[in-house]
């Protein structure tokens, strides 16, 4: 008898996850971030049978590698990934992070092929949507094809205020402005605007900056030392985001 209840809890959690990995998209906590946003139930139903939702990922797995065919757009349902490119001298450049509710894949529709290696920085998962099927479903549901339009233009957007950071910016701009623009993330999300977690390494958003590992260590403990955050392993907390704003410049 004793098994028996020790087995139970388990088989409820094992139910909840189930439930959780089969959730639909209108009853996902994503929905207004997402495609679906402003679809007819009827066109959700039909975007829902087309997706596939993945189990767990681990950290390090990856969920496509450069260069390898395209064949589908990735929607993160829970976790955070980051995509890297390779340079020519094999290192690695971290070209940015997804959170829940953000599309990873987008920049392979036009070469069909993934331009950058996308792995998970803590256990993860993702709605998959492959891509053939989605364009047959547009088809039929023109409002789709205009929310990809638009989730590329934003990606277009990102991609041009990434280079403002990258080239304009002293080193304390560029990690002021990148936790804010984390902050602005998170609270999209239904998250704390203040309080989150850095799933990434310190040395990740160096090379995502274009800084070096020591400057970024620096830069954090000297923003600590100026009361404009706190950092407890990586829970990190804005304690002034007016003069965050501020110094960026």
């Amino acid at each position: 008898m004793a098994q028996l209840n020790n087995v139970t809890p388990l088989f409820k959690e094992l139910a909840k996850m189930e439930h959780e990995h089969n959730i639909a998209c209108q009853d996902c906590s994503l929905f207004r971030l997402c495609l679906p946003l402003g679809l007819h139930n009827n066109d959700l139903i039909k975007l829902d049978k087309i997706i596939k939702r993945s189990q767990n990922y681990k950290r390090g797995q990856p969920l496509f590698t450069e260069k390898s065919n395209f064949t589908s757009l990735y929607v993160v349902r829970s976790g955070s990934f980051k995509t890297t490119i390779s340079a020519s001298d094999g290192r690695d450049q971290v070209t940015g992070f997804y959170f829940p509710g953000e599309f990873v894949g987008l920049d392979a529709i036009h070469e069909q092929a993934y331009l950058s290696s996308a792995v998970a920085l803590e256990t993860s998962s993702v709605c998959e949507l492959p891509f053939d099927h989605l364009q047959e479903l547009g088809k039929s549901v023109p409002e789709l094809q205009v929310k990809v339009l638009m989730r590329l233009s934003k990606e277009l957007s990102v991609d041009k205020s990434l280079m403002l950071l990258l080239g304009k910016k002293t080193a304390d701009e560029k990690l002021a402005t990148y936790l804010l623009s984390l902050s602005k993330r998170f609270k999209e999300r239904g998250f704390s605007a203040t309080e989150f977690q850095l799933s990434m390494s310190r040395s990740d958003i160096a090379n995502h900056l274009g800084l070096a590992v020591e400057t970024v260590s620096r830069l954090f403990s000297r923003f600590q030392e100026d009361d404009l955050l706190t950092i407890n392993g990586k829970l990190l907390l804005l304690r002034n985001i007016d003069r965050l704003n501020a110094l960026c410049g």
